[in-house]
Parts: C-alpha cells; structure tokens; sequence
C-alpha cells in the first residue's frame, strides 16, 4: 500500500501548535483536513490560525492566492468525533500523557472504518503502549513531526512492536508524498532524534558543574569549533528548559535510568527557580531589552612560538600542520614519530583531545576537536594547574596566529566537542546495532532533526574507525560510572577489520 489518495480526508486531532502545523503540511499536499479539538472553540480557533498563515505565506509571495484559498475550502472544523468516520488518516497531537492519548485512540475506533491509519506525533511516550488499547494496533503507527512542522523537512515514522508493515510503509510513503523526509525507526525511547541528541546537552552541562568553563564559553567552542548551528545552552533557552528536561527525563526513566541518559542537576534547579528560557526572560542567559550579552572567555593576546615540533601527523587534526606552515611558524617534523603531538619551544606539548587529564603529565596543554581547523574561528585548550605558563602561553599565540579565538577552559577530559561528537557517536553505533534505524536514517535524522553539521556515522568515518571507542575508553577509566563506557557495538566496530581497506 501507497500514500493516502489525496481524494481521501485526513484529521488532526489537537489543535496545539504541532497538531496546526501537522494540517498545514497535510493542507499543503492536497487533501481535505479536519480538525478535532475536546475543548469548546479550539478548532474553529485553529482554522483561523491556519488561515491566518495561509495569508502570511500569500503576502511573501510564497503562496498563490488561488492555492490559499484553495486549501481554506478544504480544511473544515470538526464539532465531534463522528465527523471523522471517513478519514483515512487519523493523526493525534494532544496532550503528552499515556492515559489521555488511549482513551482518545478508543473513542476513534469505534468512529473509523477498519482501514483507516491511526497515528500519534508523541515525541516521548511509547508507541507500543499508547496503542496497546486498541483492538487492532497493526495499523497504529507514530508520525514524529519536528516543530515547526511545516518547515522542518524530517519525520520519524516509529514502529510499535504490534505494527503492521504495511501500515509503517504506508506512513512512510505519505510523509514522503507530503514533502517530508521520512526516516523508519523502532519503537525506542526518545526515537532516534532525542535518544542521540542527550549527550549534546548533556555533555555541556557537565563541563559547566565542573567548573571547566562558563555557559558562553562552551556554547562559543560548540558553534565556533564544532560547527553546530547552536551551543547547547542557548539551544534549551529556546526549546524551554522544562521542555528539554522532561525530554531527557522521560529518556532516561524510560531506559531504567540508565547512567549514559542522568539528566542534569544544574538545569533541575533552573527549571525549579522558573528560569525556563527566553520564554520566561531568563534561562542559562538573560532575555530583554536591557539585558546584556553574555560572552565567551577569550584568552589575551600571546606571541605565537618560534617554531613547533611535529611527532606524527596529528591525526583529525592533520590540516592544523598546512595552517600552521601558511602562518610563517616553522614545522619541524620529528622522524621516529614517538606519536601524534606538537613539541613546544618551552618543552611543553599540545595535545588533541583524547580523553585524559593535563594534570596526568609533566607538562601538556589539550586541544578540542573541530569540525574543520580551517574554517572554525575559536579553539578550546585545557590545562591543569601543573602546566607551565610559558607552555600555556606559546599555545595559545599559535592558534592566534592561525586567526583562532581561543578559549582556556579547566583540566576538562574529553575538552568539549571531542566528548560530545565521540557520545553521540557511541549511542549512534548503539542504536543501529539493537535494530533502531539504519546508518542511513540516523545521519539523516540527526542532520535534519537537530541540524547537526554531520551525522554520526559520517563524524565515525572522518575520525577514524577507533576514534570514539579510544576517547571513551580513556574517559571511562577516569570516570568509571557507566557514563562513559564504550558500548559492544563500538567496540566491535573498533576492533573490526575494515574490509574495504584491509586495516583494522
């Protein structure tokens, strides 16, 4: 079975910001929409609203008006249930509790024909449970929509473990008709999207109870040095801080509180004092008018070193030797290569991040890893109160020269995005492994979903096949919590022989 024929109608039941921006798309490719609201008013309300953007788009030039009022002739405000008997598509977008959202799928099937295709946009629930009350839950099916549903491309269309394939491939191929980009997936917490973004957040707000650096420090070396469109305070600001919480908390309860999924104390306590983002005026950074923008920790300026030392090529960092030669600071390379490192004037040695501590040697200054050295305009280094100003110094004037910020944070194994990306990777390997999605989708979900600028699998095979496994294996073993230990599927694909290259 294909998509839904255009002919056929299709409800939204909830008339919420997701379940207006749900009838919109599906406005939008065509097909007659009925919108169901259990308060008195609320979907005449959401027709209007609709209408009202239908307008805005018209007045940009992005919509015909004959097309707009086209699409208003067909959407139509339902008084009842009833009135949805001979829709093929029933989607529901109320409220995020289990018992709220089965008593509505009960209500539904004793209104629609057997045929038609019942859906939930949960972004948290279990699919499984919440069609569990349904005499037939083969052709129940989640339609996971990211807001704002119109524009965002991605939709992750959930299995539940009583879902029919043919029912899952329907979903499928009408979100695609829609204009979406559709991934399939299991039926697991937090899906695909927010079970692999957790370590984004939750990554960052660790260095910020360590104290290795300040909210707008980290969020500069996210946006700055690992590519990411947003840092990771900033981003919940804007989601909500209660939002992003509940996500994360209903990951990990749902995951029987797993140590890879904690949620953070320091935002628990931002959610209890209501600083819950822009939203509210004030989150993890000050809103309005009079507030002031806060910045990131840049280090002063420094005189770059007379010339650098090269012990191996440096790995993910290989390009830093080109720039560093284009910046007229003399590259002298080390033949026995005793590994993969800069030697500093001073004696002292520039590190990229591989999951241990500055203060675990003699004298050696940590770099973050970037998504491209050449274009990242602000570079994160750690050291430990053991490193020696002059190392410090001569590291920071040489990623100066190369027209780097540079941010000094404290001894933070893993530094910031190089624990981020190596974690994300890591629950990426993990997901696939237990059936979850396919590489494929998972870089698609993560680059749509969350705007990533890679996926984890296309970081996994830019880094390197062991790169993520070494970096948590190092980080575990001075944090033996759980949090950090490479899971079998990473490990496996560690030790793996490539067999397109013949090398481990």
């Amino acid at each position: 079975m294909t998509a839904l024929d255009l002919s056929s109608p299709v409800a939204v039941v909830g008339t919420g910001t997701m379940g207006q921006g749900i009838a919109q798309v599906a406005l939008a490719a065509g097909h007659h929409v009925r919108l169901f609201d259990a308060a008195p008013g609320r979907a005449q309300e959401a027709a209007a609203a609709i209408g009202a953007r239908l307008d805005r788009l018209v007045a940009k030039d992005r919509l015909a008006p004959a097309d707009r009022d086209a699409a208003r002739g067909r959407l139509h405000a339902a008084g009842s249930l009833a009135e949805l008997a001979d829709c093929s598509l029933v989607v529901e977008a109320v409220l995020e509790q289990l018992d709220v959202k089965q008593e509505l799928l009960r209500a539904l099937e004793e209104v629609v024909d057997d045929d038609c295709l019942l859906a939930t946009n949960t972004s948290s629930l279990s699919v499984t449970a919440i069609g569990g009350v349904l005499r037939n839950p083969g052709r129940f099916v989640g339609l996971h929509f990211f807001n704002p549903a119109p524009l965002l491309p991605l939709v992750e269309v959930v299995s539940g473990f009583a879902t029919d394939v043919t029912s899952a491939t329907r979903a499928y191929e009408m979100a695609r008709a829609w204009g979406k980009t559709p991934v399939a997936c299991a039926d697991t917490p937090g899906f695909i999207v927010n079970r692999l973004a957790r370590p984004f957040y939750a990554e960052a707000f660790a260095a910020y109870e360590a104290q290795s650096a300040d909210p707008a420090t980290i969020d500069a070396v996210l946006r700055e040095c690992g590519g990411f469109k947003m840092g990771a305070f900033e981003l919940t600001d804007l989601i909500g801080q209660d939002v992003n919480e509940a996500v994360t908390h209903s990951v990990w309860q749902a995951f029987f509180q797993d140590v890879r999924f904690t949620p953070s104390l320091a935002q628990r306590r931002l959610v209890e004092s209501g600083r819950l983002g822009r939203k509210t005026g004030q989150g993890w950074y000050e809103y309005g008018d009079d507030a002031e923008r806060a910045e990131p920790h840049t280090a002063e300026a420094a005189q770059p070193p007379a010339y650098v030392v090269a012990e191996g090529d440096l790995g993910p960092a290989a390009d830093l030797l080109a720039l560093i030669r284009e910046a007229g600071v003399p590259v002298r390379e080390d033949e026995e290569d005793h590994g993969t490192r800069l030697v500093l004037p001073s004696g002292g040695q520039l590190v990229l991040a591989d999951g241990q501590t500055s203060v675990e040697f003699r004298d050696v200054v940590y770099f973050d890893l970037a998504l491209d050295y050449r274009r990242a305009t602000r570079i994160a280094l750690s050291a430990s109160q053991d490193t020696q100003p002059q190392t410090l110094t001569e590291a920071i004037g040489l990623f100066q020269a190369l027209g780097k910020d540079v941010s000094v944070l404290g001894d933070a194994p893993g530094m910031i995005v190089a624990r981020t990306v190596a974690r994300i990777i890591d629950l990426a390997h993990d997901a696939v492994a237990k059936g979850v999605a396919t590489e494929e989708d998972v870089d698609t979900a993560m680059r749509l979903g969350v705007n990533y600028p890679l996926g984890p699998f296309e970081w996994s095979r830019r880094l390197g096949r062991s790169w993520a496994h070494e970096i948590l294996d190092e980080l575990h073993q001075r944090d033996p919590s759980g949090r950090y230990a490479p899971s079998l599927a990473l490990y496996r694909h560690a030790y793996a022989t490539d067999k397109r290259e013949g090398t481990p």
